[in-house]
């Protein structure tokens, strides 16, 4: 495993040489000391592990083709930005607009992520997105959904200002859903969804869909995915009266 750091002589690395250090390594397990607000991280990378140290900047994995990316801290704004494939681990919180535009590969953030998360997030054929939070969104979850799925688990960590039980997500959830679905665990409906959003209660059937990704999820965590998976969760999908699924050519 290679390992670069990125500050030199006490001062941060630019982004683009640091990312360029990065692709021109033929090592493909690299470890990232000191990041520091450097902007798109893994961006395009495909067949690397790259775990980071630090805080990296917006853009973090923005189509990523493969590749694994593990933070140990938190992450800024646009974190999986149209990512095609691969794993992207967030030992912390990361800000808004995570998964925007997703179109495969799965990310998993530990405690909260910011507004709009999930916004676009669509799939095709086998690539299929996958997005978990561990904590509380802001607003806007899913917001223009066309596919894959959202998970928020509502889980108990320093950063969180929804109480557990509550719903763990800000206003206008949903808002523009033609697609895909959004996994709330918690005691209560959101309230004032818009009129594109259908919600139920979860099922057998329906925790059945996501027990793997939970799983997942639960291992790199250290957390009890039984336990996760008994507790109470509503589904979000379009609705089938939705009028904006008539835009979309794969309706």
């Amino acid at each position: 495993m290679t390992a670069i750091n990125a500050k030199k002589d006490k001062k941060i690395i630019y982004y683009k040489e640091l990312n360029e250090t990065i692709r021109n390594c033929e090592d493909k397990e690299i470890t990232l000391e000191d990041v520091c607000g450097q902007r798109y991280i893994g961006d395009g990378i495909n067949g690397k592990k790259i775990v980071i140290n630090g805080t990296p900047g917006n853009g973090l994995c923005a189509y990523m083709n493969g590749a694994e990316v593990i933070v140990n801290g938190n992450a800024q704004d646009a974190t999986g930005d149209t990512m095609n494939e691969g794993t992207l681990t967030v030992y912390g919180s990361s800000g808004d607009a995570t998964g925007y535009g997703m179109r495969g590969g799965k990310v998993f953030i530990r405690d909260n992520a910011g507004y709009r998360a999930g916004i676009h997030m669509k799939e095709y054929k086998e690539k299929f997105p996958v997005l978990i939070i561990g904590g509380e969104t802001g607003s806007f979850l899913g917001e223009y959904q066309a596919g894959g799925v959202i998970i928020v688990l509502g889980l108990a960590n320093n950063n969180r200002t929804i109480p557990v039980g509550e719903p763990p997500v800000g206003n206008f959830c949903g808002t523009g859903m033609h697609g895909g679905r959004i996994y709330l665990r918690c005691d209560k409906e959101p309230k004032n969804l818009p009129k594109q959003v259908a919600i139920r209660t979860a099922d057998e059937a329906d925790k059945d869909q996501i027990k793997d990704y939970i799983a997942e999820y639960s291992q790199k965590f250290d957390l009890n995915a039984d336990e996760i998976l008994s507790s109470n969760f509503y589904v979000l999908s379009a609705n089938s009266k939705n009028p904006y699924k008539q835009l979309y050519t794969h309706n």
